[in-house]
């Protein structure tokens, strides 16, 4: 896919309150970047940044994250954060998903929202990326600590199943299993860009939430 830069891009990411330029400097220290002991939730691929900007406005008692790795999409959800006029309790960050164990301590998140994340194909070599497969959800575990949970959703069955079994074979709590996520009933859900889209064209969503705890050692 290709991104193309708008005129209002290099300003935003120069000048914009919301970007976070250097994040692996507030490792241990994000309740003081964000001047707050609220929890923080973090959104792995946050695209245009819809969802974490409208989030960090319906929910002012907890503070959010957007990684983005493109850094051009990132400006848009940086754009879209001062569009939407979202507070304060909201940074987004321009990085690949495989540094955050450098980003963040043991105990920092608490929750961690994948939404529409690339599927990948189902070929051994692709498989390694996929934002749950075995070794993203161990360094997940790593900057949990001792708890933390993840809500997932998307409109691709096969990386939904395979997501299903990377959690249980983890030893990950699965629970709200949707199948089809606008029928199912659920409240509050903030859709995304493409959520809105898939949603249209009358395409399910799925959708989980995974908690995990760490097993106590003998």
């Amino acid at each position: 896919m290709r991104i193309r830069k708008k005129n209002w891009t290099q300003d935003e990411l120069e000048n914009s309150k919301f970007l976070i330029r250097q994040p692996d400097e507030y490792k241990g220290r994000w309740k003081e970047k964000f001047g707050s002991e609220n929890p923080l939730h973090v959104e792995i691929g946050c695209g245009k940044g819809k969802f974490v900007a409208e989030m960090s406005k319906a929910n002012p008692c907890i503070n959010y994250i957007g990684i983005e790795k493109f850094t051009l999409v990132a400006a848009r959800a940086i754009r879209k954060c001062k569009l939407l006029e979202a507070g304060d309790n909201v940074f987004i960050m321009s990085v690949d998903a495989e540094e955050i164990e450098n980003i963040f301590d043991p105990g920092e998140v608490s929750r961690i929202y994948l939404n529409f994340s690339d599927p990948w194909p189902n070929r051994k070599k692709w498989i390694k990326k996929r934002l749950t497969n075995e070794k993203f959800l161990q360094r997940y575990e790593n900057i949990f600590g001792n708890k933390g949970e993840i809500f997932l959703k998307t409109d691709n069955r096969e990386f939904f199943e395979f997501s299903l079994q990377s959690f249980s074979e983890k030893g990950w709590i699965l629970r709200n299993i949707s199948l089809d996520l606008h029928n199912s009933g659920f409240e509050g859900n903030i859709m995304t860009e493409y959520e809105s889209k898939f949603s249209e064209q009358g395409m399910p969503i799925y959708r989980l939430e995974a908690y995990y705890n760490k097993k106590e050692e003998k």
